[in-house]
């Protein structure tokens, strides 16, 4: 594992470190957002749900545009750049939210943000990492983004004690790393030479999409399917407090998750470089599986705490893979294209995903939530049988 550790570009690290603190800026506010949107502005869970959905799916539409931009001028890193800083200088709107309704654009406008940098910051590790090295690449990256999302609920443990549950002071401490991660992005990589699409043509054109062809719509389909069975994480901090947990502690939900989640990304990253990829996210997808019905099961918070380590486990299994899987679909100078239109599929699935997990929380309760996303995860497994059958037999 050292060995790969060290071939791996300076690049592949950077973006990680990035990462990594801009995840720490963001958990900080999303692992308490939810509680403050409940207990703070008195918001519904299904508002929650709206809120988390509409935010959500929206950073993953403005992939494709972001990303098919990128293909088109034949550069990553300026539009990383502008994305970063966007979701960095939205953090003060959360501090200062009085209403749901400040509170929905804050979110939107950090989501942007994501949205406008997911694509080509993917789109630049797949052009800087060694093809043999590209499941690691992605896996390396993820697992420092994933340290981040474990720092960031730990500051805002730590800062909400040492505060007495302040919520927007917590919020206003977020504002730095936001800020630290973007002049590392901006003095601390050099972009490699890419070659655009083609200049002076429409860069969103029917052509262009049947140059994907359909290996790629597969992973489309069923990583669609995937995003409606893997509602927002905001509703596993709602059932952590609906278990018991006080609220200056939920974050520590969340850091569970992502310490599994940071711990397994590489390794699994690693593994699926060296094994069928479908084999490999079946699997992720009979974890998550485990995870909705041991979170659906009983309101202990020992064992929500096992639910969401299963979640954390099968993120680790499978979003690195799911990324790969679609680098290896497609050209080079469609990569960028490629992950928008992935993006977006998979960002109306989040939608529709969200809004349905609150309606079906305020309607039903939290545990067919987690029966729905359960009975998903089979429609999906299906969905990679059948790819299985078309493309590997």
């Amino acid at each position: 594992m050292e060995r790969s550790l060290r071939q791996i570009p300076s690049g592949i690290w950077v973006l990680g470190f990035v990462s990594l603190l801009m995840d720490v800026s963001s958990e900080m506010i999303h692992s308490l957002l939810p509680l403050f949107m409940v207990t703070t502005l008195g918001a519904s869970t299904f508002a929650v749900g709206i809120v988390e959905g509409l935010a959500e799916s929206l950073a993953l539409i403005i992939k494709v545009f972001s990303g098919t931009l990128s293909d088109y001028w034949g550069r990553r890193k300026g539009l990383a750049v502008f994305g970063y800083a966007l979701s960095a200088f939205t953090k003060p709107l959360f501090a200062i939210s009085s209403s749901i309704g400040l509170v929905l654009t804050a979110r939107l406008l950090d989501r942007v943000g994501k949205g406008v940098r997911g694509a080509p910051r993917d789109a630049l590790v797949a052009d800087i990492a060694p093809p043999h090295l590209r499941g690691a690449a992605f896996g390396l990256r993820q697992s420092l983004d994933t340290v981040g999302a474990v720092l960031g609920p730990l500051l805002a443990v730590g800062l909400m004690l040492l505060w007495a549950n302040d919520f927007r002071a917590v919020f206003w401490v977020a504002v730095v790393p936001g800020l630290m991660a973007v002049g590392l992005l901006l003095f601390g990589i050099q972009e490699p030479e890419h070659r655009p699409v083609s200049k002076g043509k429409n860069p969103i054109q029917w052509e262009t999409l049947t140059r994907l062809g359909s290996r790629y719509w597969w992973v489309v389909g069923f990583g669609a399917v995937f995003a409606l069975a893997r509602f927002s994480e905001a509703f596993l901090v709602l059932r952590a407090q609906h278990g018991g947990v006080p609220v200056a502690f939920v974050p520590l939900v969340i850091v569970a998750m992502n310490v599994i989640y940071a711990s397994s990304a590489y390794p699994f990253g690693r593994l699926s470089d060296q094994m069928r990829h479908t084999t490999l996210l079946s699997l992720g997808l009979l974890v998550l599986i485990a995870a909705d019905l041991v979170l659906a099961s009983a309101d202990d918070w020992a064992v929500i705490v096992t639910g969401v380590g299963l979640w954390g486990l099968h993120m680790g299994m499978t979003q690195g893979l799911l990324a790969t899987m679609v680098a290896d679909a497609v050209q080079a100078d469609l990569r960028g294209t490629a992950y928008g239109v992935f993006n977006l599929a998979g960002g109306v699935a989040m939608l529709v995903a969200s809004v349905l997990a609150g309606f079906l929380w305020d309607q039903l309760g939290a545990a067919f939530t987690f029966y729905a996303g359960a009975v998903l995860c089979v429609v999906a497994l299906t969905g990679l049988i059948l790819y299985q059958l078309k493309y590997e037999t």
